[in-house]
């Protein structure tokens, strides 16, 4: 709805500038013809402060993240997929189902009006695959050089309606098989590539996607899972660390199981850096019995975002709670922490 007295936005060839973050019209304004155009439904058709609705039955679910990455654009996606991918994802990898999402978004004065609505037209078409709704939001327009044109935050609520599972990561067991849905690194090294204007001869995407239907059908099938968690800053190895401390044991990985792609491999050496520390922003870590490992690595194939899974290691009673990795020559070493940064602004 038009804000009385106000000409249209020029969506083509204007810009943000402070007075859309006044509180005034032109707020009103930016709000109705970029975000509310865009996110359109009956919850935040109500336009209010808040967005009530009859809580689902079952445990809730509560995420947030917030949004930096520079560019804002790269081979695969942009800042405003990613935004609602990441914080979908997060809300799956506790075995919940992701059902409203809200955005904040600080907005850099001088932000091309074009750059914006295509950044939130994106957030709009991402949420819609994911099955999502973004039900409330808020803006604030910042002075130039004060943000780096746009900074996203996302909140999101699911919910766990089965009260068999129970995914933490402190549930981790000795013997538990580690696997993963697909190849590490692609997100990191895309980023880094539109960044410092790298071409290679094989293009490398980001793999930024809502992991909640992957999730989904591999809980149908393995309620069983024990830990879900998505590697993405400090990537792969930063996770398992993580999870070997929540849950006090060790973990072995097998180097020659983990998927990378040849193009990722090959931009990693020219650019030092291990893939294992590279953020993802499309992939998961899935721990699970022994046992069920098997079945829970077919349903993973199964599905268009797993077609690549594979089993990577196992859990171990290491005292320490060291997460190492046999090597493709067999030697053995540890996996880290990364010591510093490795890509900023990655996510």
């Amino acid at each position: 709805m038009r804000a009385r007295g106000m000409a249209p936005l020029d969506l083509e060839s204007g810009r943000v500038d402070m007075t859309h973050g006044a509180g005034g019209r032109a707020m009103t304004q930016l709000i109705d013809q970029v975000f509310a155009a865009a996110f359109d439904n009956p919850l935040l058709a109500q336009a209010n402060d808040q967005a009530c609705f009859e809580p689902p039955p079952g445990r809730l679910a509560l995420a947030t993240d917030t949004f930096v990455v520079t560019p804002r654009f790269f081979p695969g996606g942009d800042i405003g997929a990613m935004a609602v991918h990441g914080t979908v994802n997060d809300i799956a990898m506790g075995g919940a189902r992701p059902l409203y999402l809200t955005a904040g978004f600080v907005i850099e004065d001088g932000l091309p009006l074009s750059e914006l609505r295509r950044i939130v037209r994106s957030m709009a078409d991402a949420a819609s695959q994911a099955g999502v709704a973004v039900v409330g939001g808020d803006t604030k327009v910042v002075g130039r050089g004060q943000c780096d044109g746009l900074y996203i935050n996302t909140t999101g609520l699911g919910v766990i309606a089965d009260p068999a599972i129970r995914i933490s990561g402190d549930r981790a067991r000795p013997g538990d098989a580690i696997l993963i849905n697909g190849p590490i690194g692609d997100h990191g090294v895309a980023v880094m590539a539109s960044r410092e204007n790298l071409a290679f001869e094989t293009p490398i995407l980001s793999d930024s996607a809502a992991l909640n239907g992957l999730v989904a059908a591999m809980l149908d099938a393995v309620p069983e899972v024990r830990v879900l968690r998505d590697p993405t800053r400090g990537g792969l190895a930063a996770t398992l660390n993580e999870l070997a401390h929540q849950s006090a044991v060790g973990m072995d990985l097998d180097e020659a199981a983990i998927p990378v792609r040849a193009a990722v491999r090959g931009a990693c050496e020219l650019l030092g850096l291990d893939p294992l520390n590279v953020a993802n922003e499309g992939k998961l870590v899935a721990i699970c019995p022994p046992e069920r490992a098997d079945d829970l690595l077919a349903v993973m194939r199964a599905h268009p975002l797993g077609r690549d899974a594979a089993r990577i290691g196992t859990v171990t009673g290491e005292a320490n709670r060291y997460v190492t990795l046999t090597t493709r020559l067999g030697g053995r070493r540890i996996v880290d922490w990364l010591a510093g940064p490795q890509l900023p602004r990655i996510c």
